[in-house]
């Protein structure tokens, strides 16, 4: 899977663990609900989303796969169960880290690959620069809500 798509993914899955199942009241912990015959009903399976259709290419999809996403707050949220002070908002090191992704060099340089750098890849310091705000100009052209001082 390539860099970009996890990092849908992991957007995804933060932003879905946020919100309240609706329609569903919370059930007291231990406690089975049983239908009339007193079984227990068969568990449903929720649809997974897929943030990039098979086949597709991961960044600028148009399928636009985290229009329901708040990624500022998602974001937020996840920096701060991070377990140390991270800056997503300026460091793309940080905003992988607080999405559990690997940050290494290496790592960096895969998804500049992606995203279709063409900076010198020895430059850490511009290729980083780069890398995160082409991330949120990316997430932003996949429906991805964030601030536009975030996104110019």
């Amino acid at each position: 899977m390539s860099i970009f798509k996890d990092i849908l993914n992991k957007l995804l899955h933060k932003s879905q663990a946020q919100k309240p199942q609706a329609g569903a009241p919370p059930a007291a912990a231990g406690s089975a609900q049983t239908s009339p015959d007193g079984n227990a009903p068969p568990a449903a399976a929720a649809p997974v989303a897929s943030p990039v259709p098979a086949g597709g290419s991961a960044p600028s999809t148009g399928s636009q796969p985290l229009s329901q996403v708040d990624v500022e707050a998602v974001m937020d949220k996840a920096a701060s169960e991070a377990g140390q002070p991270l800056n997503w908002r300026t460091s793309i090191v940080d905003t992988m880290k607080a999405l559990g992704i690997d940050s290494s060099l290496e790592h960096r340089k895969a998804l500049a690959k992606e995203l279709d750098y063409t900076g010198d890849m020895n430059d850490s310091a511009a290729l980083n620069i780069w890398l995160q705000k082409r991330l949120m100009q990316e997430l932003a052209a996949n429906g991805g809500r964030l601030p536009k001082d975030l996104t110019d």
